[in-house]
């Protein structure tokens, strides 16, 4: 069996074959690559293009038309990423009646036993790979490999040993990055080179929905679009906010009080000596965030922020506003054990390369689609003004404050955003006392649980919504949420 054969009885989750389905450019793609006289391949293409899906279908087609002991390896940026492959793969056999029986599909390695020929992946945060002698390398999503120490020598270990075998093959498929990424620097190599095809497909696939394409573009900062969804290799600069679009979003006259029937959250930015500490209060309204309330400290290396005036003040706030505060842990532990401890909904936010990213994009989508509503707090303006995009050589992007400015503002408002937006929709059921279940437990029910909101279901018990993460307070007959409030009954 020919490598095309085998591409043309691989089947879809939507029931076609893939050689049926696929687009000419797709075709055209995965015939150079198995049949092309160039023994090298740097594909690109946008997000959502196909990539990973398509690439499998070559390595599998490549695998079950071996007829020796052919050993290919599969290279992805990280295991998870790895792992999408072998799921892809496993998801062509089991669609695929001839092939049943015929490979064995495992967590990091694909074999087929009458042959041998075998398929394992290598994540590129895994040890190198000096020594293979390959028949075939895939690799996948190359410009979002971390560009470190690391994953250059696997590229350098894997790449190198294809020239070790005359009939050895290689193929890159990926979205395009930043032109700071060693990734871009292999594809001038590779446009110039008789060795190597390349083929870079501009634009976004042509099966995405035009409407969630919009949505991507609001969401995204511009550079950011253009490398995702146009697979264009550009530079992730400038400023992270749009001027018209954030002087729009300057609608409220001032700070304002609690309006009942509202769920409030808050975002704490807590530093001490060379940054602020910053307060922000926040409630949804209909499909926007409303900004109610910042309050900032400013403290100095020898006149640090009192953290005990910040607790105060949090504890009276809510008093008033009775929000859930979502806060970094790493200067804040001892303050939120103290609000806890005083009835204070306090959720611990961890700093990452991902969640930086997340508070990032809920920041810039809601200004962008004119979803956040906001007042003249002070120094609000222009440190939202001065927010500049970064990203990450592995593609990861965040905003930051420009030289010798601040970004505590922009942290406290995106951290309480992000909770507005990402948190239970509370809803009218929600209350502010305990239900009659819980208040019936007099000293059993700790004084850190008596302001929190909970939800009455049919019976009149808080009922918990599934999957919140929260901890628990257990009792024999059930358990109470220490965030929520919600009440989960024992399981027998």
């Amino acid at each position: 069996m020919k490598p095309r054969d085998v591409l043309a009885i691989l089947r879809l989750e939507d029931g076609r074959k893939w050689l049926e389905a696929a687009h000419d450019w797709q075709r055209e793609d995965a015939l150079a690559v198995l049949e092309g006289s160039e023994p090298y391949g740097f594909l690109t293409r946008s997000r959502g293009s196909s990539k990973t899906t398509d690439l499998a279908a070559v390595a599998l087609a490549v695998l079950l038309a071996a007829d020796v002991r052919l050993r290919s390896y599969w290279l992805a940026a990280d295991a998870d990423q790895g792992a999408l492959a072998v799921d892809a793969i496993a998801g062509f056999v089991a669609r695929t009646e001839a092939l049943a029986g015929r490979v064995d599909v495992q967590s990091r390695r694909v074999l087929v036993p009458d042959s041998g020929a075998l398929l394992e992946v290598l994540p590129a945060d895994a040890p190198g790979a000096w020594g293979l002698t390959p028949h075939w390398i895939f690799c996948d999503e190359l410009a979002n490999w971390n560009d470190g120490v690391g994953a250059r020598r696997l590229w350098e270990a894997a790449s190198s040993a294809v020239a070790k075998r005359a009939d050895a093959r290689m193929v890159v498929l990926t979205t395009a990055g930043s032109p700071d990424h060693f990734a871009f620097k292999i594809l001038e190599h590779a446009r110039g080179s008789s060795l190597w095809r390349t083929s870079e497909r501009v634009g976004p696939a042509p099966w995405v929905d035009a409407a969630r394409l919009e949505e991507q573009r609001q969401r995204l900062p511009h550079s950011i679009f253009m490398q995702l969804f146009e697979n264009r290799w550009t530079q992730a600069e400038g400023s992270f906010l749009d001027a018209a679009l954030l002087d729009a979003a300057f609608v409220l006259p001032g700070p304002a009080d609690r309006v009942d029937g509202c769920s409030y959250f808050a975002g704490l930015d807590l530093g001490l000596r060379h940054d602020r500490t910053v307060l922000a209060i926040v409630h949804r309204d209909g499909g926007r965030v409303v900004l109610d309330r910042m309050i900032a400290w400013k403290g100095s290396r020898l006149r640090p922020v009192d953290v005990g005036e910040v607790e105060e003040t949090i504890v009276g706030a809510h008093g008033r506003f009775r929000f859930k505060l979502s806060a970094d842990p790493w200067q804040s532990m001892d303050l939120l054990r103290r609000l806890r401890s005083q009835g204070v909904s306090a959720t611990e936010f961890t700093f990452s390369v991902a969640s930086k990213q997340r508070l990032a994009g809920t920041l810039l989508s809601s200004i962008n689609a004119g979803n956040l509503a906001l007042y003249e707090a002070d120094g609000l303006r222009d440190e939202l003004s001065g927010l500049r995009l970064v990203q990450s050589s592995a593609g990861a992007w965040a905003f930051d404050h420009r030289s010798g400015g601040h970004d505590d503002r922009a942290v406290a408002l995106s951290l309480a955003l992000t909770a507005a937006l990402e948190g239970h929709d509370h809803g009218a059921g929600w209350v502010e006392a305990w239900t009659a279940e819980l208040d019936a437990r007099g000293p059993q029910a700790p004084a850190a649980l008596q302001h929190l909101p909970k939800r009455e279901s049919a019976d009149g018990r808080a009922a918990l919504r599934p999957g919140c993460g929260h901890r628990f307070r257990r009792w024999p007959d059930g358990e109470c949420c220490l965030q929520c409030g919600g009440w989960r009954e024992a399981v027998a």
